[in-house]
């Protein structure tokens, strides 16, 4: 096991998870409280401040244990924010506005994150030693939001296109697919080690992420 790298790893990677998993749960509870929800916004759950959203499995173990194995899928998730459906002006159609908030955020995270690396690469060779950990971490968010991205987006409940797609399917469809709810999680699990979401969206990922940095590299 080289120290050295793990330590690299995390240097990197760790300001990037925590903003996209932060600023994704923050843009649910937001638009939640914009469309008549103020559930997250009395819960405190409004703020960019981390100690709010970390959970200690997905904001710190899986990353870390992902960093430590040098997995070329990273992945994390902060304590989702509380919503009220009921409480939202047109429940069904907002429903999809907040469940998309999120993903969209991190689809701009990864623009912005663009842009970053743009910068630190036409940084003058003098400032090398900011300009290169900047590249890096800037490279490491646009992977991490575009992963964010795209698995969010799948139509499996309680994921956001899970709930994007309740709210868009006729009655006949959507209400079985919300009765998958309680088993999603299970669902993603078995997904995950079978390796279907890393044979689906590794190739977006590499178009997406991989398109992004090379357009500025």
């Amino acid at each position: 096991m080289d120290v050295g790298a793990i330590l690299h790893g995390i240097s990197i990677w760790a300001l990037p998870v925590l903003f996209a998993v932060v600023f994704h749960e923050v843009a649910h509870g937001y638009t939640a409280w914009r469309l008549g929800d103020p559930t997250a916004h009395m819960m405190g759950r409004l703020s960019l401040n981390p100690a709010r959203h970390i959970d200690p499995v997905g904001t710190v173990i899986i990353p870390l244990l992902l960093v430590i194995v040098q997995s070329p899928f990273l992945f994390g998730y902060a304590r989702p924010v509380p919503v009220n459906w009921g409480n939202l002006r047109h429940p069904r159609r907002d429903m999809v506005w907040v469940a998309l908030a999120g993903p969209v955020t991190n689809l701009l995270l990864a623009i912005f994150s663009v842009a970053v690396l743009w910068l630190a690469a036409h940084m003058p060779s003098a400032l090398d030693w900011f300009a290169n950990p900047l590249a890096m971490m800037a490279q490491a968010s646009i992977i991490i939001n575009i992963i964010l991205f795209l698995f969010n987006l799948l139509p499996i409940p309680p994921l956001d296109g899970g709930r994007v797609a309740v709210g868009l399917l006729p009655d006949a469809l959507a209400a079985p697919l919300a009765r998958l709810e309680p088993f999603g999680f299970l669902i993603i699990l078995a997904l995950l080690l079978l390796g279907v979401f890393q044979a689906v969206l590794g190739p977006l990922l590499q178009w997406i992420a991989g398109g992004l940095i090379s357009s500025v590299l």
